[in-house]
């Protein structure tokens, strides 16, 4: 483990214990007097496991366990009434398969009665907590625009996010978002330094002086809005990007990924299974969509790693890549211009001590205004980087690293 994750990330016992409450207040504010419809989503195999809850007796469905024992049982125990919540109701939806893939219209609760996405949900809740092993986070930000809701995404949730990526504050989290991003805003272009298996690689990411974006947890009323919850990064939508870069597989096959022209045209072998570059490198000739590099993000917050991306995303000194649509983050790919709807996802690529041992991100550097500065070097922050986030981190974590 390198220097920057053994002293600066935190402990479970550094944060507070879990509240929903305080978790609904702060990011959704408190407003008991406008009775707001609410209702949470699970994602399910067999919709037919919904049915009086019959996957709480099954193996597995940890996820889905949590959103029924915690999230559920704390809103009907109380907390719905605190908030002024009108209804906590309960529905699964058949699982996507993919991250942000569009669900299929035909949900069920727990008598069976069939309900949709199109008549029975977005249209007459206000509040929409999606807890599922699949990220909804595109197609529940476009349903939120359609419709005008509310609501948060909290995909993979486990023990370790519960006590800490969903216990912290998030006015602190919004403030720390806001100052990365004004550190990195308006950048021209980000080239992103990769060492793997005695290989270096370099990714540039093209920004054009876009200004940064924020995922920071708030979403107060008067604005149709989703939160991804745990929150705290900033991040791009590329307008273009050369280079390579390594990728990691889940079974460990390393690949070198090609970039020209915005997109991932070609995955060579670097170590591992041969069939799932073939596997890629055909997905990359029969949709070319899936190719094209949709996000480029940076973790804000001090977080300990969980094991889910979700969360290890948003800890500070990693960073991410992602393919696929975009419209959810504001860009343009849209899940009609993929030539299936089953590629139709937005695919995150984190780079992480835990995640990626193979893979170490030696060096990221910013392009802004003619100058360039090194923000990243070895999953730690740069001096440049510390010094400008000082007022809202906690210093004496950064204490040895700050010039």
């Amino acid at each position: 483990m390198n220097k920057f994750n053994d002293m600066y990330t935190p402990h479970l016992s550094e944060f507070p214990e879990f509240s929903l409450e305080r978790l609904l207040v702060t990011c959704f504010g408190h407003t008991p007097s406008a009775r707001l419809r609410t209702c949470i989503l699970i994602d399910l195999p067999d919709l037919s496991l919904m049915v009086e809850h019959r996957f709480l007796g099954e193996n597995g469905f940890a996820v889905q366990k949590c959103a029924h024992d915690v999230f559920l049982k704390l809103l009907r125990e109380g907390v719905s009434e605190k908030m002024g919540y009108s209804s906590n109701d309960f529905f699964a939806f058949k699982t996507t398969g993919g991250s942000n893939l569009d669900p299929e219209d035909e949900l069920i609760d727990c008598d069976g009665n069939s309900l949709t996405f199109t008549e029975d949900v977005c249209p007459k809740y206000d509040l929409i907590l999606a807890i599922t092993d699949f990220s909804l986070t595109a197609p529940l930000t476009a349903m939120a625009k359609e419709y005008g809701f509310r609501g948060a995404t909290l995909h993979g949730v486990n023990d370790v996010i519960l006590k800490s990526g969903l216990s912290v504050d998030y006015e602190m989290v919004s403030r720390q978002a806001e100052l990365f991003r004004s550190v990195l805003d308006k950048a021209d272009a980000f080239e992103l330094d990769f060492e793997s298996l005695g290989s270096e690689f370099t990714l540039r990411i093209e920004c054009d002086a876009q200004n940064a974006q924020k995922s920071h947890g708030l979403c107060p009323p008067g604005k149709p809005d989703v939160a991804n919850l745990p929150a705290g990064e900033v991040y791009f939508v590329p307008k273009g990007a050369s280079g390579s870069f390594p990728f990691r597989f889940p079974d460990g096959t390393l690949a070198c990924m090609k970039v020209s022209d915005g997109a991932i045209v070609e995955a060579s072998l670097l170590h591992g299974e041969e069939e799932l570059v073939r596997e890629r490198n055909l997905q990359l000739k029969q949709d070319p969509a899936t190719g094209i590099i949709g996000e480029l993000g940076f973790g804000t917050q001090l977080l300990p790693f969980s094991g889910k991306d979700i969360q290890d995303e948003k800890i500070l000194a990693t960073c991410h890549v992602a393919t696929g649509r975009s419209d959810h983050l504001g860009g343009s790919l849209t899940p009609d211009l993929f030539n299936s709807r089953e590629n139709a996802s937005h695919d995150d690529i984190l780079y992480a001590p835990t995640k990626t041992p193979e893979i170490i991100v030696s060096q990221v550097r910013m392009h802004k205004n003619g100058e360039v500065f090194p923000i990243l070097e070895n999953f730690e922050p740069t001096p440049f980087l510390l010094e400008r986030l000082e007022p809202e981190y906690p210093v004496e974590r950064f204490a040895s690293g700050v010039s």
